[in-house]
């Protein structure tokens, strides 16, 4: 895996220090808003528009994951039109085409690989070429690629142009929200990755254990509520079940986070089916996609890129968790 130097591809320098792996950060922080006035951070001015914006992601990766959910829960799909990258990684990074099924070529801009996108936004770029890519078609350029920040815009931004109106991050549980959002994002949802690409044993251990206190604690909030903050879903439920959904065939093997697995926690795994079942998400989930690209891409890794048959998983199997209802 590499990255952009000033315009120009280079082989991954190291991306951890004491064998902790540290996660870069995105650079493309821009706003869609409904009046196109600037977002929370100050910066943006992007008027949300029918047709105007096109999305990159890979259906492999959990960051990109999050952005197709709230494209699908909000009906953005004839508003915002979507690129999918194949799963494995090619000489420079992410690449369109059709050899996997699910992947699709770049519609918008014609190009083969997605750091040629990054490239159409600033020919001299420097960091990583990751997804998603929120793209503007009129600026032709990147608005954002934090997917934190882009699953916002997607909740709220777009809701003249829908007529889905459910919010997933009401005011009234912000605050909760952004408790748990901190809590699983760096324990759980960075927590494999810094399991998985640690250098060290101690390294290894301590995020490895600080996923399992996590998911220990979030199995026993589960046994009282349905969902995180609570009786209502938000964004906080979907931002972890882009992790739960890829921890079985994944991160409890290829980033050895195998103490127990999600099927092994009663509330958690009754969960997970509980939101795969919502109407449209199993439509955004490619455990094929998922494994081909953690086993054969992550050669850091998996040395032999040998992507392993099972597990068998059914996400459609009845839950309990109308019991809170």
């Amino acid at each position: 895996m590499g990255l952009l130097v000033d315009g120009r591809w280079q082989e991954d320098a190291s991306r951890t220090k004491d064998g902790h792996f540290i996660r870069p950060a995105t650079q493309y922080r821009n706003y869609v808003t409904a009046d196109g006035s600037p977002g929370p951070s100050g910066s943006g001015g992007f008027l949300a528009e029918r047709g105007r914006y096109h999305l990159y992601v890979s259906l492999a990766c959990p960051w990109a994951h999050r952005t197709l959910i709230f494209r699908k829960l909000k009906k953005l799909e004839d508003i915002i039109s979507v690129s999918v990258t194949e799963p494995l990684y090619g000489k420079t990074g992410w690449e369109f085409g059709t050899t996997m099924p699910g992947a699709t070529p770049d519609a918008v801009n014609g190009k083969a690989t997605l750091a040629e996108i990054y490239l159409l936004a600033d020919a001299h770029y420097s960091g990583r070429v990751s997804v998603p890519v929120l793209w503007d078609k009129k600026r032709r350029t990147i608005v954002n690629n934090e997917s934190a920040e882009i699953i916002r815009m997607f909740n709220a931004a777009f809701d003249a142009l829908t007529d889905a109106h459910a919010d997933y991050y009401p005011a009234a549980l912000r605050s909760a929200i952004d408790r748990i959002n901190d809590l699983v994002y760096s324990t759980v949802n960075n927590g494999v990755y810094r399991s998985g690409f640690a250098t060290t044993q101690q390294a290894y251990a301590e995020a490895a254990r600080g996923v399992f206190a996590t998911l220990d604690r979030l199995e026993d909030l589960l046994s009282r509520q349905r969902y995180l903050v609570g009786k209502q879903m938000t964004e906080a439920d979907w931002r972890l079940f882009t992790t739960l959904i890829r921890f079985d065939a994944v991160y409890y093997s290829h980033f050895k986070c195998n103490v127990r697995r999600i099927a092994d926690y009663p509330n958690l795994s009754n969960y997970l089916r509980d939101l795969y079942q919502v109407p449209g998400i199993a439509e955004t989930v490619s455990i094929d996609h998922i494994k081909r690209h953690y086993y054969g891409s992550q050669r850091n890794v998996n040395p032999t890129g040998i992507v392993p048959i099972g597990p068998l998983l059914d996400f459609t199997a009845p839950h309990d968790r109308g019991r809170f209802a």
